[in-house]
């Protein structure tokens, strides 16, 4: 980790751009230590071992037939950066290309650090990801599966849970992920567009409430069914990693609080609550066959209003 050279690489931002992307890559892997990934022979085939057992756990309790990335990567905290840059600058490029204009009196390095920042401390944290690749171009893999190998053992260390265990959980939750675009190849164009109109309004200096309000929804459905299929597929009770992964978030100083809340971490936490309190409705009242129904359309997705009153959602697909 060198300091020196993050702070060099944000004051040093340049191009014609509010965001200086190398400079933002440099900065984030500078102020972060990337971690081993010199993996034993057993951990390597743990990995695939929970990859695989989830997998065939997930489709025997959702009853759809999905697939796993073919490559699934073990990466340090600089590769989960530069992996998620890619992301960033797609997801960002709408706001680039009207300029500074957009964000009268902000300055390109603020920008530049800002994003700096979120990235690092983002890359100190993950534990695992499933990307369904967002608006990329359509070349190469069309999603994929990631895991942060030295953030996990940190934080099953610091957590005094047994390693292969929180791995497996890990795994575990992010292939519910893989199930759920698999059941709904329509999703990821539904989410694209929901971000490319928020995206775009934010570009012209506006604000699209309604594509916000419709990409939180999916957002808590995504996170809400994966909660159940983690409760219905997981081979072992998980309450204690659960709760002791609270109780280090409750925990945390006040200045870590905040951090969270302005990357917007603490609204994540609420889309598992709220989607979580919806399919176990939906569950106890019907059965998972028909929480599932929530991905044959973009009709079928329970609108806000919907998530706190699960049971109109009911009677209106039924």
């Amino acid at each position: 980790m060198n300091l020196y050279r993050s702070v060099r690489a944000v004051t040093g931002a340049s191009g014609n751009g509010p965001i200086d992307w190398a400079a933002v890559a440099e900065a984030a892997k500078s102020a972060t230590e990337p971690g081993s990934i010199e993996l034993s022979a057993e951990q390597k085939t743990g990995y695939a071992t929970d990859v695989r057992d989830a997998r065939t756990r997930v489709r025997e309790v959702s009853g759809v037939s999905f697939d796993v990335p073919d490559t699934i990567e073990i990466q340090n905290r600089h590769h989960w950066i530069d992996a998620n840059i890619t992301t960033f600058k797609r997801v960002m490029e709408p706001v680039e290309e009207h300029g500074p204009s957009v964000l009268p009196g902000v300055s390109r390095v603020v920008n530049t650090g800002t994003m700096s920042f979120m990235l690092a401390l983002l890359g100190n944290n993950v534990l695992g990801q499933y990307d369904p690749l967002l608006l990329a171009d359509g070349e190469g893999d069309d999603h994929a599966l990631y895991f942060v190998h030295p953030n996990i053992e940190r934080i099953a260390g610091k957590l005094d849970v047994d390693f292969d265990r929180f791995r497996r959980w890990i795994a575990f939750h992010e292939v519910t992920h893989a199930a759920e675009f698999g059941a709904a190849p329509w999703l990821s164009g539904h989410l694209e567009s929901r971000m490319e109109s928020g995206i775009e309004a934010l570009a012209h200096g506006e604000v699209d409430r309604e594509a916000f309000r419709e990409l939180d929804a999916v957002m808590t459905s995504v996170e809400g069914y994966a909660e159940l299929l983690m409760d219905e597929a997981f081979d072992d009770e998980y309450e204690d990693l659960r709760r002791k992964i609270e109780a280090r978030r409750k925990g945390m100083n006040p200045l870590s609080k905040l951090v969270r809340r302005m990357l917007g971490l603490g609204m994540k936490r609420r889309q598992y609550e709220r989607g979580k309190e919806f399919f176990e409705y939906v569950v106890d009242a019907e059965s998972v066959e028909t929480a599932t129904k929530v991905w044959d359309g973009p009709e079928n997705l329970p609108s806000d209003d919907e998530l706190d009153h699960p049971e109109r959602w009911l009677a209106r697909i039924e």
